[in-house]
């Protein structure tokens, strides 16, 4: 299957871009389509990474405010998992490990890949890098709802994060019910859960 990128025009550029593509591609039965225009969200590529206890079988999740989200039955403070983009000259490991310090206050030793996955890709480029981390909830000090004690995030970048430590299985139930929606803890919870059962961990 092939295409032609006919054009590529920056429509804005700040934090993030706005491009607009001209293409045309192939259809399934070897004819091409006409040249299309598509505005495409350029966000660059992202890490997000779920840490784990096997031993306690707890799940470190982190809940921020997030704008995207206004609408969102939950409001638009979202249970997440650690995640950050990748700057350039960084690996997809590199981002996982500060990110996890910043958001969550935790050194990562133990990298698992999971998957990596394009997050909207009718209109836009970005896609997840996304793994598992093993960690030690242990000694991490919690109220009884599991809220760590500390502040976390970067000032300059106005983040407010609060960090939760919560059992693999009422996130699972957190899932199913509807309050953790977003697309990366979703989807590294239920790839955790996947290999649970499976017997690969």
């Amino acid at each position: 299957m092939r295409f032609d990128l006919l054009a590529n025009e920056t429509l804005y550029r700040g934090f993030f871009s706005l491009q607009r593509y001209r293409l045309r591609f192939e259809f399934f039965d070897g004819t091409w389509s006409e040249p299309i225009e598509r505005e495409i969200f350029e966000r660059g590529h992202a890490v997000a990474v779920l840490p784990f206890d096997p031993v306690r079988e707890e799940v470190v999740l982190i809940e921020q405010f997030r704008p995207g989200a206004l609408e969102a039955p939950t409001g638009p403070w979202l249970s997440e998992i650690v995640a950050g983009m990748i700057e350039p000259g960084e690996s997809a490991e590199d981002v996982a490990r500060r990110e996890s310090e910043e958001e969550a206050g935790l050194a990562l030793t133990d990298l698992y890949p999971l998957t990596r996955y394009w997050v909207s890709p009718g209109g836009t480029t970005e896609s997840i890098y996304l793994f598992l981390a093993r960690v030690d909830t242990a000694a991490i000090e919690r109220d009884a709802e599991g809220v760590v004690a500390g502040q976390f995030g970067l000032d300059h970048e106005h983040e407010d994060i609060r960090v939760r430590i919560v059992s693999l299985e009422q996130a699972l139930a957190d899932v199913d019910e509807g309050r953790i929606i977003a697309a990366a803890p979703v989807i590294a919870l239920l790839w955790l859960d996947r290999m649970r059962r499976q017997g690969k961990l």
